[in-house]
């Protein structure tokens, strides 16, 4: 049985369409939009549509950007000589976050994943490779430590060393605050063969 107009039903319905909202959140924002100012929903929905089309990948790292080349590879002051490959652009985003990475990025948009039927050619590796024909000295490969993100660095890795550039892979291990016993072995074991000298 609809408790509501076909209107407000279709709204929570196409609301709890977006990934991570369940049909008590698609409510809740259905309501509050329906309660906004009527010049806050055009401009809700208008950015939406204009973020829609205009929005496409940078021509050179492949993340996402409204014009051909998104800001950091447009940027001087970035150290073009270093590439940091990442599975997406909320990755880019959370090392930006940081503020200390000075190079440049190259997102895949995925991992290689047999098991889901994701292979090299599907994700921006080609790309990757047309890119170090350039003058790179350095790739950090910054995928996820799942069984997915490792098997997307090694294969990257097996690729790129006969170029001799320079290849890396991000440290990971325990976080900051982990208790130990809560750990498991595999972060342990990665945060063991990652440490440095103090």
């Amino acid at each position: 049985m609809d408790y509501y107009s076909s209107q407000i039903t279709r709204l929570i319905e196409e609301l709890s369409k977006l990934p991570g909202i369940g049909s008590k959140s698609a409510q809740r924002l259905a309501f509050h939009i329906i309660n906004m100012p009527e010049e806050q929903v055009m401009g809700l929905s208008s950015s939406i549509t204009e973020a829609k089309r205009n929005v496409r990948y940078c021509k050179e790292c492949f993340t996402l950007t409204d014009q051909e080349l998104c800001p950091i590879c447009r940027s001087e002051k970035r150290d073009h000589k270093t590439i940091m490959v990442v599975e997406d652009t909320r990755d880019l985003a959370a090392y930006e976050k940081t503020g200390k990475f000075e190079g440049v990025y190259h997102v895949l948009h995925g991992a290689i994943s047999p098991m889901l039927g994701i292979g090299p050619n599907d994700i921006k590796l080609k790309e990757l490779m047309q890119r170090l024909q350039g003058d790179v000295e350095e790739v950090i490969i910054a995928t996820n430590s799942s069984l997915e993100g490792e098997t997307t660095a090694m294969y990257i890795s097996k690729l790129i060393k006969p170029t001799g550039i320079r290849v890396t892979r991000i440290a990971s291990g325990v976080p900051v605050g982990g208790d130990l016993e809560y750990i498991d072995e595999v972060t342990l074991l990665r945060a063991l063969e990652g440490r440095v000298e103090l």
